[in-house]
């Protein structure tokens, strides 16, 4: 952080004539939400210097296209607000349009680069944008620029957040701040998470890429002339923004296709991206050459992050908020990373408000006033206004669901969370919502019966709600009522007596499980639920371990037929308040179709395999091998 105080030390006296040039804004920053987007583009264009498709050099000579935004007549040298995207946001766009607006009016230059490969940019695809060189060299060439006053702050949310994690390691003298939502699949690996990318869980795939590639990798793009001059690429971009019109597809049908690696091919998609990473297996050293973050490297850049309980992966996202907070390669960074964590679903933080709804959940009051928080904390950072976002904001700030409010520590989990373990115990017939499984917290005696559900990968569990996206359509993340799979005989339901005063559960929920099989491989799925007192029962967060994985991912391993085995999927992360009345429900089966790929139960390779098996699993309960969860119960507020 050296070189970067350096930087702000010089820019003081151009940061005072700028905000004497800007005190009277014709289009203020809190009246941008409320205009049309013809107000919008009319504000834009009286407010703002506006440059489009300036191609970017990078270190090989591959151009980025880039639009740059800047407030008119202004005096001395400007911060920098960069959002970098593979999407179609550099045409004329509505919501590019009132970023930029929003970023100007509050005295920002606004900067938004598509990653190489994408519309207007020149070079070879490759999924996060090659954080590490590109994401280096724009800011380099930001920070070189004459009205630039040397301080860059990222933002995005999902894809333009997702790569900012691997250049925070490169600690870039002009990267002075980032805000990161919803940036999950930019994690390779982090702590007990080994999802590399939101690519696998617990070694399952899952199918949101598969649908999402179909959509954004385009290998046979459409591209301009390479010596076509900027006013030409400017003018193109006001009519053509060479996106694809790929064919509609029947996701829920495609989505059952064997084998799974020809998926795309299928849909006429020629060999891309999907093909190289369903090939690998989840410890390929492949995972670490490309742009995703490892906590093996260090952080460099104050943060504030923004993330969601139905998300995609909302565990590694507060695993890595809590790497970065100790990642000690630069103490000020550590010092100052943030996280919010709301109810929505990815990405859709505008619609936090009164009267929210998840699912069918309804949640209270979830107001918070993002754009506030994200420019107060700029305006720290790249502006040097220590006021605008003191040191005394608390570390977290998380919604506190079933209470409904919004509660704020100094560490996550909070730091005065109690472990709570709850054993998993039935008399042998825990199958489905009308079975005698039951949620207590006293352990079974050792002549306790095992539960045992049959999985046929044919009939899968379907899943409804949880933490989901960009699935075309496959699954609709939220709180949803879980009462339909429940009524499966393959699903074990554990619940435990209605509770009598409230338990907040805030942190990482851990499920410790006795497992058999006589299948050779089979997936385990675990599900938290809140069950109110009129039965409804509303998904929490959810979790999946292939059990091949269950001594590493780099130690796959068969099962031995009838061989208990104890396994450990990754922690379920929330933060639920139970009230009273309310109980406590885990689910568990072996399948969670079509947000995760079906295990086969052939023990083979289940991405090429198009034969099945069923498998006849159990879940034991008795003296050594007991199965239970450990709930992080933070104690009431006083």
């Amino acid at each position: 952080m050296e070189r970067k105080r350096r930087i702000g030390s010089r820019c003081t006296a151009a940061l005072a004539a700028l905000m004497m040039t800007l005190s009277t804004p014709a289009a203020t920053a809190q009246s941008v939400a409320a205009l049309s987007d013809e107000a919008v583009a009319r504000a834009l264009a009286q407010q703002a210097d506006v440059r489009m498709i300036e191609m970017v050099p990078m270190r090989d000579g591959v151009r980025l296209a880039t639009n740059l935004y800047r407030p008119k007549n202004v005096q001395g040298r400007l911060p920098t607000i960069f959002w970098r995207t593979p999407y179609n946001e550099l045409s004329y766009q509505a919501r590019t349009s009132r970023r930029a607006l929003e970023a100007v009016s509050r005295g920002y230059a606004f900067v938004v680069q598509n990653e190489r490969g994408r519309y207007f940019s020149e070079g070879d695809y490759e999924i996060l944008g090659h954080p590490q060189t590109d994401g280096y060299d724009a800011l380099s060439w930001i920070a070189a620029q004459p009205w630039s006053n040397g301080r860059v702050g990222t933002l995005g949310c999902s894809s333009s957040a997702e790569w900012q994690l691997a250049l925070a390691a490169q600690n870039h003298p002009a990267h002075a701040a980032m805000v990161p939502m919803s940036a999950g699949a930019g994690i390779g690996e982090v702590g007990r998470f080994h999802e590399q990318g939101n690519w696998y869980t617990g070694g399952v795939p899952r199918s949101l890429f598969f649908v999402w590639l179909y959509g954004v990798d385009n290998p046979l793009r459409a591209e301009i002339p390479a010596d076509t001059d900027q006013p030409t690429r400017a003018r193109i971009a006001r009519y053509n923004d060479l996106a694809a019109r790929k064919p509609e597809v029947d996701w829920t049908r495609q989505i059952r296709h064997l084998p799974l690696a020809g998926l795309l091919a299928d849909l006429g998609e020629p060999p891309a991206t999907f093909e190289t990473l369903i090939a690998r297996e989840p410890a390929d050293p492949a995972w670490r050459e490309g742009g995703l973050y490892h906590d093996n490297m260090g952080w460099g850049v104050p943060a504030l992050w923004f993330n969601s309980w139905y998300d995609v992966s909302i565990g590694p996202n507060m695993a890595l908020f809590n790497h970065a907070r100790s990642a000690g390669s630069d103490a000020e960074a550590s010092a100052h990373q943030y996280a919010v964590i709301a109810p929505n679903n990815h990405c859709r933080y505008a619609e936090l408000g009164p009267d929210f709804v998840s699912g069918d959940r309804q949640l209270g009051d979830a107001s918070f006033d993002v754009d506030r928080e994200v420019y107060a904390f700029f305006d720290r950072w790249l502006k040097g206004d220590r006021r605008a976002f003191p040191d005394t904001t608390p570390a977290v700030r998380y919604f506190a669901m079933g209470a409904n409010q919004w509660r704020s520590a100094q560490q996550w989990p909070p730091a005065d969370a109690r472990e709570v373990r709850l054993f998993l115990r039935s008399n042998g017939a825990a199958n489905s919502l009308y079975g005698n499984g039951r949620l207590l917290p006293e352990a079974p005696p050792a002549s306790e019966p095992a539960d045992a559900y049959v999985y046929d990968p044919a009939n899968p569990v379907q899943t409804i709600g949880g933490g989901d996206c960009c699935n075309g359509g496959l699954v609709t993340a939220g709180a949803f009522d879980q009462r339909v799979i429940e009524a499966r005989n393959d699903v074990l339901v554990y619940t435990s007596d209605p509770l009598t005063e409230p338990m907040e559960v805030s942190g990482f929920v851990e499920a410790v499980l006795a497992v058999s099989s006589d299948a050779r491989d089979t997936d385990f799925a675990v599900k938290l639920v809140d069950v109110a007192p009129d039965g409804t029962a509303y998904i929490l967060g959810d979790t999946i371990l292939r059990a091949r994985y269950r001594d590493g991912f780099e130690r796959p391993q068969p099962m031995a037929a009838g061989r208990i085995y104890t396994i450990r999927p990754t922690p379920i992360t929330i933060s639920n308040t139970f009230l009273p009345g309310h109980r406590i429900r885990i689910e568990v089966t072996s399948s969670n179709f079509p947000k995760f790929a079906r295990n086969l139960n052939t023990g083979g390779d289940n991405e090429t395999g198009t034969e099945m098996a069923v498998a006849r699993n159990q879940i034991h309960h008795a003296g050594e091998n007991a199965s239970y969860v450990v709930l992080p119960v933070v104690p009431a507020p006083r």
